[in-house]
């Protein structure tokens, strides 16, 4: 299959394989740094809301000697590949909504979610379930990316779309569609929610690209926001995109491609 020609759909985060080379590679990265942040002690209960495939849930695994990791995921499809991946005996995954999730009251001594908190309709319902499902004195936090300026791969996108196709890809693109992936709304979130002690703070991480192929195919299987727009495009246009967007990334001599991803991060005490 050549670069400029689009797989068949995927749904809306329900692919995993399509996501893992789109941000899966890439939020694996970030979630051993937002848990040193967190510093969470040894023998915790953790929740992993919006679990995915299982990256977040892997790490707390691997580096937090957890007693437990319940991840919660509405994506069947997701889930799948995390039990298929993650086959610790500490680690459960179920079906459930973060809106209403399927969990006891003040039953986990930590509750985190990553990367999924922009694509919850309510959001404020959202960040009350983290606190309703952790322990007094317990932890909640949630990291995002930062789609206005940080996470750089999205951002050429767009910026080169819009360049294109201002109307179209305006509507689309996630910095303008996820006001709350910013320091003040987060925290606000957090504060709204009667979680204490919130503190924010931003974790970059290296997104280096082999080549433009590296960088460039994920945007063709469908799925997330930015996938979807580049595959419903009609092929003359698709290139015309890929075009822009190899002439304006930053290349380096060997033909790679190194870009930053930054994420926000925040977190409280319920």
């Amino acid at each position: 299959m050549s670069a400029s020609t689009p797989p068949s759909p995927a749904p809306l985060w329900s692919a995993a394989a399509a996501y893992e080379p789109y941000v899966g590679r890439w939020s694996r990265r970030v979630a051993p740094e937002f848990l040193r942040w967190l510093g969470v002690p040894s023998g915790a209960r953790w929740l992993d809301v919006g679990c995915g495939t299982g990256a977040l849930s892997s790490t707390i695994l691997a580096q937090c000697d957890p007693e437990s990791v319940t991840g919660v995921d509405l994506s069947e499809a997701f889930l799948d590949h995390a039990r298929a991946q993650v086959t610790d005996p500490r680690a459960s995954f179920r079906t459930g909504d973060a809106q209403a999730l399927p969990v006891e009251e003040a039953s986990f001594d930590a509750v985190v979610s990553g990367l999924v908190l922009n694509f919850v309709p309510d959001q404020h319902r959202a960040v009350a379930e983290l606190r309703r499902a952790s322990r007094p004195g317990g932890t909640v936090a949630v990291y995002v990316w930062d789609y206005a300026e940080g996470m750089q791969m999205m951002r050429h996108f767009w910026d080169a779309a819009a360049a294109l196709d201002p109307e179209g890809a305006g509507g689309r693109d996630e910095a303008l569609r996820f006001p709350a992936c910013r320091p003040d709304p987060l925290a606000a979130l957090f504060r709204g929610a009667d979680i204490g002690a919130v503190e924010v703070t931003g974790i970059a991480i290296p997104t280096a690209f082999r080549d433009f192929d590296d960088y460039w195919t994920p945007f063709l299987a469908g799925g997330a926001p930015a996938p979807s727009y580049c595959q419903a495009l009609p092929e003359d246009r698709r290139a015309a995109l890929r075009e822009r967007l190899r002439g304006t990334l930053p290349t380096e001599p060997d033909g790679s491609i190194r870009l930053v991803a930054r994420a926000w991060a925040v977190r409280g005490t319920a």
